[in-house]
């Protein structure tokens, strides 16, 4: 090898790592690739906060579910409210089976009204004869169903599945003793009542696909929020 060679080799050597050292530097690390799956995400999220299409035969199908497992409910007017708010075919739900009431009566979408009367008669009723035999409910006390606003009455942000008819807050229960079952914080709560309770709200994820109970956070303390909102692969949301 001449001394030019010699002395080319290194100077080669030093220019493919530096070339190696460019191009590792250009490489996401794992929080670049963490924060850009966030990003997506969240896009995907509010790309997917639009109005539910609801065709003729999926409406008429839930309707007939609704109807055998003893719901009674009323069409209502289309709800055309705001740039992304309303429902195409909405219906007041007024009572449920063996005629619990609803109060006050729920405008929501059909499939949110079948999960509910699904989730009373599959999980609320049997928990609730365990926890306090003899016992029904009466009345089951909504806090809120339709309603065209963001989430947690934010100013700003992603639309509330409330907004679509996706969405109904559950207060308490009224059974036909008289007594009242209030929502409430009841992660340590050690009677029965709180057992009851628990019971339900982990139940609820069966049945909807979002289930937040007072203890997720500061603007669901008073309540569980039940919706049917639809995501990628089934994955539901449970707190």
């Amino acid at each position: 090898m001449t001394p030019e060679k010699e002395k080319a080799a290194p100077e080669g050597a030093a220019a493919e790592a530096d070339k190696g050292k460019r191009e590792g530097e250009g490489k996401p690390t794992e929080q670049d690739k963490a924060a850009q799956k966030d990003k997506e995400s969240a896009e995907e999220e509010e790309k997917a906060a639009e109005r539910p299409k609801e065709s003729a035969a999926d409406e008429a199908a839930c309707r007939a579910a609704l109807q055998k497992i003893g719901a009674v409910f009323t069409e209502a007017p289309a709800i055309e409210d705001g740039k992304a708010c309303g429902i195409d075919k909405p219906l007041l739900l007024s009572a449920l089976k063996d005629g619990v009431k609803v109060e006050p009566p729920a405008t929501v979408r059909c499939d949110t009204a079948l999960q509910l009367a699904r989730w009373m008669e599959g999980s609320v009723a049997p928990a609730l004869s365990t926890a306090m035999p003899g016992e029904t409910v009466s009345q089951l006390s909504q806090a809120s169903a339709y309603v065209c606003r963001n989430r947690n009455n934010a100013e700003t942000g992603r639309i509330s599945e409330h907004a679509f008819g996706n969405a109904i807050d559950i207060a308490g229960f009224t059974l036909k003793s008289g007594k009242t079952i209030t929502i409430r914080p009841a992660d340590k709560d050690p009677s029965l009542e709180g057992a009851f309770q628990r019971a339900i709200t982990e139940a609820a994820c069966l049945y909807f696909t979002t289930v937040l109970d007072p203890g997720s956070d500061a603007a669901h303390e008073n309540h569980l929020h039940l919706d049917v909102k639809e995501r990628r692969g089934g994955y539901r949301y449970c707190w």
